[in-house]
């Protein structure tokens, strides 16, 4: 890792590299209005991992790609490192542009079949002009290939992706990523296409650059044993229907989760202890698989209709707000603490819940123990 300059360590109070602060994306379509986003606020900060789950069509990449400037909000802000990104100069933008990096989740798609590995990893350098000449630029790309563990370079330089596996047309979507020596990566999916023993090893990869080069991570994955793995010492989001509905440190979320679609969640992860699997199913089971339309919204909860904590006249009258949940102060880097948006919950637990994730079997032991497998 010796290759690429690092960043100093940043202090537990230092700025959020990313802000989002009530980021709303709607969608004009023929069928009406689709609220993509409905008003969310997260933080990430230097070397710090926050993961965003739920199910596929809940506002995870949109959500990313707002973050990264690939679309423009409809309502709310992106900041970067305190500065709103609509209101940067084009020097800023730049600047943004070149530190936030996104990693796609399709490596086949990713990735233009007619370049070879080093025009690839090389193109941005080039834009930028980072390279002063091809054997430069040559030794560059050698440098990124050996961070994300394709040794020798010279055996991937002169490849074309339709000769490389998988993992490695992922690895060099990731090392492309890194030509810029980002600050903060945007992985969507960026392992769900991959095999289990290759998706451990990007995984690890991936965890090398956020230790050493002290890189920030908005992970975005639907497998709550991913973000267990790689988010342990960070934050986990969940997201439903556009908005966030439980939001905090990883080994609580996953530890002692409260939202009733957390629950769900965790419930449907493949757990080898039977007695544990079944307790797990019998916690979150679902009123409906169906998953309301967007264009078409329940009253009140937006979950409501699948929850099995459903209260009428509770649930279904009023939208509950995300709010700090326990009345604990927030944790290191946290952007609010434990946040939780829940009427039925809220209600029930006037006291904090357990500090401890060892009070759970889920949350006991290491995230890379035998409980789950990433």
């Amino acid at each position: 890792m010796s290759d690429v300059p690092t960043r100093g360590p940043e202090t537990a109070g230092s700025e959020p590299l990313l802000k989002l602060s009530g980021l709303e994306q709607v969608f004009d379509t023929g069928k009406g209005e689709v609220p993509a986003v409905g008003g969310v606020d997260l933080e990430v900060r230097p070397g710090k991992v926050l993961c965003l789950v739920g199910e596929s069509g809940c506002g995870k990449t949109t959500t990313a790609r707002a973050a990264a400037g690939l679309t423009k909000p409809t309502g709310g802000t992106v900041a970067f490192r305190g500065k709103d990104v609509s209101r940067m100069s084009s020097a800023e933008r730049l600047a943004y542009r070149r530190a936030v990096q996104f990693i796609h989740q399709d490596p086949y798609a990713a990735l233009n079949p007619t370049r070879t590995v080093f025009s690839t990893l090389t193109a941005g350098l080039r834009r930028h002009k980072q390279v002063r000449s091809k054997a430069e630029a040559r030794e560059k790309a050698g440098e990124l290939l050996r961070l994300v563990d394709l040794t020798p370079p010279e055996s991937y330089l002169d490849s074309y992706p339709h000769q490389l596996s998988g993992g490695q047309r992922q690895r060099v979507n990731v090392a492309r990523s890194l030509a810029m020596n980002p600050e903060l990566l945007i992985c969507d999916e960026s392992t769900s296409m991959l095999d289990v023993s290759i998706r451990v090893s990007l995984l690890n990869t991936l965890g090398k650059l956020r230790d050493e080069l002290d890189v920030g991570f908005l992970f975005i994955t639907h497998d709550l044993a991913v973000a267990k793995y790689f988010a342990w010492d960070g934050e986990i989001a969940v997201m439903y229907l556009g908005k966030v509905v439980e939001h905090g440190p990883t080994p609580e979320v996953i530890g002692n989760p409260q939202h009733p679609y957390t629950k769900a969640l965790i419930g449907a992860v493949c757990e080898p202890d039977p007695d544990l699997a079944r307790a797990n199913r019998a916690a979150s089971e679902l009123r409906s698989a169906d998953i309301p339309s967007l264009t078409a919204l329940p009253s009140g909860c937006a979950f409501h209709p699948r929850c099995p904590a459903y209260e009428p006249g509770l649930c279904d009258d009023a939208e509950p707000p995300l709010i700090r949940f326990g009345g604990r102060p927030a944790a290191p880097g946290a952007a609010g603490g434990r946040r939780l948006a829940c009427h039925v919950v809220s209600r029930d637990h006037g006291r904090s819940p357990s500090d401890d994730p060892a009070e759970s079997a889920l949350g006991s032991g290491s995230p890379r123990g035998a409980a789950w497998s990433a």
